[in-house]
């Protein structure tokens, strides 16, 4: 007995100290990602064939390079094992359709060959396969999984998410902005940071700096605001002086703002448009006043509100829409002034609310209330390549925007009052300008801003009406990163008994009184139990008079009445009475025992002598 023992205590200690023991079910990855699947799948792309794309279990690093742009060729088996290779090296693969060759080798695929089957010539072109997957891949959307960022009551109408992809900041038509942190954030997708600019103005504009490290809101008030990455307020421009007729001469807007772009390489500008007509260039480090005015050229003079505005990427040119419909550009160089360098009249018939400039400067993109998408070449602006139509705007704020290879265009509709569809997401392609997608978002809410991000891979689009409003966040688990990849997988903390830290209560009992801490409810309680006076029960009014000491109420009397009476105010009644007779009354008491004048004339004049009235006078 004891030899087994030894032995069963000899192969007990080659094994781990847990072995044995239950582990807590832990809830795999493509199950959480399982749970924010899109269930409109009839509006989503047409999803590529099972083969060409594994699943997610199946996911990895080397796949996921394979897909994207720029990708390095894969590694056979034998190279991506690392350790020796043990015994006689495997066959190569065959597939199933496979035939074994048998006799010569066959000449190599693209060469021609004649009777004798040799080669002659050099060899022909032939179609690349890859042509036709990366006709497939090309415009593979990550729509597979959806997140919504809530916590707006009305719809979100701006949207700005900084170039590392870690935070979001989202501004709402109920006043607020939120700010949401992907690395911080929990599966609530709630918000970290909530502020509200000025008090009953909406949100219609978000912009991050270059640097990512401030950020700037613009609302319906005449004054934006600068704040930094945690939200702390940097400061606001000033409001010009509104009776000033020449807007150049006034040091800001005087009406609400209705975009505003920061300056794509320099952190200290930022662009600024206004329904006072007018375009402004800001520097950070001074908010007193602007730094250049820019009024558009207009058919009649008047005031004719700036819809929206954009910096070109390179920062070299500004263009602004006009509530006339019509485009105008400045080209940012030494001397220039108000006059546009390209004006293109009546290019919508109705307000522009979104331009978007290609980062190569050839092409531009701008949204109208009209319900028209059109793409602009800059070289020749008198005529657009084209137009999309049918697709339905209610909001200023309704923009365009480019995918991070700007293959692609997107931008979102609004709900209307009889249509059977819902907002969506459209997309478009940028060479063959024809549509390539329509992504249904939400049945009941429009959408306004969208944003493809290039290092996430993900779709933001928000969303809202009078009612709600969010942000919804689409990606693929094979083809994005980090952002709402991260929220989904992080598993809720679970409380440990090491979390809980008892607070310690520090008294001083010498402390002033202002200082003091107050005493605890049970030890006022058991204070004021042991006084007879407070612990006593409170007695009941009498009625009748009172007795032993107690006042007590007659009929028709109150207590008031009864204090009065007793102090003697009630008696006073002089108000009431003649003057002469109140003086009068103290005649005899005043003969008998005088005390004021009588005694001061005594000795010198004991017998008072009167004044005689002349008989002058009385006649």
């Amino acid at each position: 007995m004891e030899d087994e023992a030894e032995i069963y205590d000899g192969i007990r200690a080659q094994f781990p100290a847990t072995f044995g023991k239950k582990s807590k079910p832990q809830t795999s990855l493509e199950a959480l990602h399982n749970t924010t699947l899109r269930t409109s799948v009839e509006q989503q792309q047409i999803k590529p064939s099972s083969d060409s794309f594994p699943s997610l279990s199946s996911s990895s690093k080397s796949w996921i390079d394979s897909v994207r742009p720029n990708r390095k060729p894969k590694l056979d088996e034998s190279e991506q094992d690392d350790g020796p290779s043990i015994g006689p090296p495997w066959p190569p693969s065959v597939e199933e359709n496979d035939v074994p060759s048998i006799g010569p080798p066959r000449p190599p695929v693209g060469f021609v060959a004649d009777d004798n089957d040799e080669m002659i010539g050099p060899p022909r072109p032939i179609e690349d396969e890859d042509e036709d997957e990366e006709e497939d891949t090309r415009h593979r959307i990550p729509l597979s999984n959806e997140i919504v960022l809530k916590g707006h009551s009305k719809v979100v109408s701006a949207l700005a998410v900084d170039h590392t992809g870690s935070r979001v900041l989202s501004g709402s038509y109920d006043y607020t902005l939120r700010m949401y942190d992907f690395q911080g954030m929990k599966r609530d997708l709630g918000s970290f940071r909530q502020l509200e600019p000025f008090e009953g103005h909406q949100v219609r504009a978000l912009s991050w700096s270059p640097t990512a490290g401030f950020f700037l809101c613009v609302t319906g008030c005449a004054q934006a605001k600068i704040y930094d990455r945690d939200g702390l307020t940097i400061g606001e421009f000033v409001k010009g002086d509104m009776y000033i007729r020449d807007l150049k001469n006034t040091k800001g807007h005087i009406t609400g703002l209705t975009c505003g772009e920061w300056h794509p390489n320099k952190k200290e500008t930022i662009l600024t448009s206004s329904e006072d007509g007018s375009l402004r260039i800001w520097d950070v480090n001074d908010f007193k006043c602007q730094k250049q005015v820019i009024k558009p050229k207009l058919a009649r003079p008047g005031r004719v509100p700036v819809t929206t505005c954009a910096w070109e990427r390179g920062g070299k040119s500004i263009a602004g829409g006009i509530g006339d419909g019509s485009i105008q550009i400045w080209n940012v160089k030494p001397g220039w002034g108000s006059r546009p360098d390209i004006h293109v009249q009546n290019a919508h018939s109705d307000d522009i609310t979104g331009l978007r400039f290609s980062s190569d400067g050839r092409h531009l993109l701008s949204r109208s209330f009209d319900g028209t998408l059109k793409v602009w070449d800059l070289r020749q602006m008198k005529q657009s390549l084209e137009v999309f139509e049918e697709l339905p705007n209610h909001y200023a704020q309704t923009n365009v925007a480019f995918s991070p290879d700007e293959e692609l265009i997107l931008t979102g509709t609004s709900v209307e009052r009889d249509s059977p569809t819902g907002g969506l997401l459209c997309f478009y392609d940028r060479h063959k300008l024809e549509l390539v997608s329509k992504v249904g978002i939400s049945p009941t809410c429009s959408v306004v801003q969208c944003a493809w991000h290039p290092r996430l891979n993900q779709v933001f689009a928000t969303a809202g009406d009078k009612n709600q409003g969010g942000t919804h966040v689409l990606y693929d688990p094979t083809m994005s990163e980090r952002g709402a990849l991260v929220c989904v997988a992080r598993a809720p903390r679970m409380k440990s008994v090491d979390d809980f830290e008892v607070q310690p209560v520090i008294h001083n009992p010498h402390a002033l009184p202002l200082f003091r801490d107050q005493p605890s409810r049970k030890r006022q309680r058991e204070k004021i139990l042991k006084d007879p006076i407070k612990s006593h029960k409170p007695e009941l009014p009498m009625t009748g008079p009172g007795h032993g000491g107690r006042t007590g109420t007659s009929s028709g009397s109150l207590l008031t009445q009864y204090l009065l009476k007793q102090g003697g105010m009630l008696k006073e009644t002089w108000m009431d009475e003649d003057p002469r007779e109140a003086i009068l009354k103290y005649a005899e008491a005043a003969e008998k025992d005088p005390k004021f004048i009588a005694p001061a004339y005594a000795e010198t004049q004991p017998k008072p002598v009167f004044e005689d009235p002349d008989k002058e006078d009385e006649e």
